[in-house]
């Protein structure tokens, strides 16, 4: 019976496995196809689609935009985490209660509504669409996930050794960034990786702070297949996953994945 389990699990994780991969998988081969028309299997084999597409400056800025508003988003987020974090982790001040019910309710507000109020709360400011718009719109998107993880790693922090460090003369500043910042670093990475991947993947709030000569990339895609839906987008599409796997490679190569999230780490007590 334990046999027939291992076999029966195994059969059910390869099934998962293929349900999530096919998508990617028919993407990549539709890209490759030498009609003019998206076909799956592909018609014949040609790169003529991915040469197609960096002959299109209007894709290529706004793969600039995307990728610059992203790693800004990252970097925002990651320090105003860090300091929401450890605000809401060790401090209580009035409000505190109502931050932590707005971050925690961020994640419930359908993108849609955010987009709809960031346009209209922008019009009354009198904010003209810019990067800078886009960039305090996604913001609104990945600030809570950095203030979460920084907090959930907080959660699993020894203080003795702050409080060991600070016995010893060490000044505020250097505890923090001698004990502190390295036990939550791993939480801090995993909130800009999430913020980078959510900016640079949104549509739908960027479609309502986005103008005709200011897109992202999944702006322009979307408003691309609207009236023409050629290989040229699976190309786009495939670009972009192997965009996201050399970011994992990276991470995993100079962070860890297993780090990234908390896990892999022997007790060196």
């Amino acid at each position: 019976m334990t046999r027939l389990s291992r076999v029966l699990g195994g059969a059910f994780a390869a099934l998962v496995g293929l349900f999530l991969v096919a998508p990617v998988a028919v993407t990549v081969a539709s890209s490759l196809t030498a009609t003019s028309y998206v076909t799956f299997p592909p018609r014949g084999i040609t790169l003529r689609w991915y040469a197609e597409v960096f002959q299109k400056p209007e894709f290529l800025s706004s793969f600039a935009l995307s990728a610059g508003v992203a790693l800004a988003a990252a970097a925002v987020s990651a320090v105003v985490g860090l300091a929401g974090g450890l605000a809401i982790h060790r401090y209580r001040f009035p409000g505190r209660g109502l931050l932590e019910a707005v971050l925690s309710s961020a994640f419930a507000v359908p993108t849609i509504v955010l987009g709809i109020g960031l346009l209209q709360w922008f019009a009354q400011m009198g904010l003209a669409s810019s990067p800078l718009t886009l960039l305090l719109a996604h913001l609104v998107l990945t600030v809570p996930y950095a203030v979460r993880l920084v907090l959930a790693g907080l959660a699993g922090l020894d203080r003795s050794a702050e409080k060991a460090a600070a016995g010893l003369g060490a000044p505020p500043f250097l505890v923090f960034w001698h004990v502190t910042l390295p036990a939550v670093r791993g939480a801090l990475i995993g909130g800009a990786f999430f913020a980078f991947i959510t900016s640079f993947d949104d549509l739908t709030v960027a479609l309502f702070v986005v103008t005709t000569d200011l897109q992202t990339l999944p702006v322009r895609i979307f408003n691309y297949m609207q009236y023409d839906y050629d290989p040229t987008v699976t190309a786009i599409g495939t670009l972009m996953v192997l965009f996201a796997v050399v970011a994992v490679v990276v991470i995993e190569r100079f962070v860890g994945v297993a780090k990234l999230f908390g896990a892999g780490q022997e007790d060196t007590r």
